[in-house]
C-alpha cells in the first residue's frame, strides 16, 4: 500500500495502489499511521508524500465495506483508524510536503491538506467529493479547509463536491505552487532539501504555533510566541545561525 524511500534527511512516503487512483483501504489508514509514527521517532528531517502512477489519492476505498457497517458502534469504530492517521500527520513536529498531482478527492484531498506545503502539478485535481456520496468530510477537512481558504470558499467547495483543477486550487489558498507534471517530483525534492535544512527546533514551534494561532487570542499568541523565542533564543542552531550570517556562509542547524 505504501513504498518508503529515505534520500538523506529526507524520507518520501507514496501511496502505491495505483489501480485503485490510490484509494486506501480501511487496514491501510492503520498502516499509514504506523508510518507517520516512524517518520516522527526518525533521524529524517522532511517527510514528501505522493502518489503512485499519475495519481495522488482518490480517499477511502469503501469497496465490499458497505454491507458491513450496519451499526453505529460498527461505523463508528471503522472511522478510528482513519481518525488516527489524521491526527499522526497534522501533529508531526517535522516538516511533510505534499506533492499532488491527478486526483486528489475525499480523504485524499485533505491528506494532502494536511501536510505543511503542498505542491500540484499542473494536472491535479481537488474535490470535497464526500457530499456526492452521501457523506460529510473526515480526515480533518472540517477543521482544515476553512482556516485555509475561508468559511465561504470552504462551504462551497464541500457542499457541491465539484471538482477544482490546480491553478483554481491556487487561486483559493490550497497549494503553495503548481509546477509542470514532469517537474513535480524535483520541485518536491528542491523543496524538501530547502527545508531540511532548516532549523528543527524552530521549525517544530513554527508549526505548533501556527497550529494553534487561530484559537488563541492576540495576547495569547504574543505570549506563545515569547515562551517559544525563548527557548529557541538558547539553541545551538540559534548561534550557529547568527554566527553563519556573520561569516556569509549558509548555517549547518544541528537541532540542538
Amino acid at each position: 500500500m505504501f513504498t518508503i524511500t529515505d534520500d538523506g534527511p529526507v524520507r518520501t512516503l507514496t501511496i502505491d495502489n495505483p489501480g485503485r487512483r490510490n484509494a486506501v483501504p480501511r487496514e491501510g489508514w492503520t498502516t499509514l499511521a504506523g508510518h507517520l509514527a516512524d517518520f516522527a521517532a526518525s533521524e529524517a528531517r522532511v517527510l514528501v508524500i505522493t502518489g503512485a502512477g499519475g495519481d495522488f489519492c482518490s480517499g477511502a476505498d469503501l469497496a465490499g465495506d458497505i454491507g458491513g457497517l450496519a451499526s453505529a458502534a460498527t461505523r463508528y469504530r471503522w472511522m478510528q483508524p482513519l481518525a488516527e492517521a489524521t491526527m499522526a500527520l497534522i501533529e508531526l513536529d517535522k516538516p511533510t510536503v505534499a506533492a499532488v498531482d491527478g486526483v486528489a478527492v475525499g480523504a485524499g484531498m485533505n491528506l494532502a491538506l494536511a501536510c505543511d506545503v503542498v505542491l500540484a502539478g499542473e494536472t491535479a485535481r481537488f474535490s470535497e467529493i464526500f457530499v456526492q456520496r452521501g457523506l460529510t468530510l473526515d480526515f480533518g477537512g472540517t477543521w482544515l479547509l476553512p482556516r485555509l481558504i475561508g468559511m465561504a470558499r470552504a462551504k462551497e467547495l464541500a457542499l457541491t463536491g465539484r471538482i477544482i483543477g490546480a491553478e483554481e486550487a491556487l487561486a483559493y489558498g490550497l497549494v503553495a505552487r503548481v509546477v509542470p507534471s514532469a517537474d513535480l517530483a524535483a520541485a518536491a525534492a528542491g523543496l524538501a532539501a530547502e527545508l531540511a535544512s532548516g532549523a528543527p527546533i524552530a521549525q517544530r514551534f513554527i508549526k505548533m504555533g501556527f497550529n494553534r494561532s487561530l484559537g488563541m487570542s492576540l495576547a495569547e499568541a504574543i505570549e506563545y510566541e515569547s515562551q517559544a523565542q525563548s527557548v529557541c533564543l538558547g539553541t545551538e542552531d540559534f548561534v550557529e545561525g547568527v554566527t553563519a550570517f556573520l561569516e556569509k556562509r549558509p548555517p549547518e542547524f544541528g537541532g540542538r
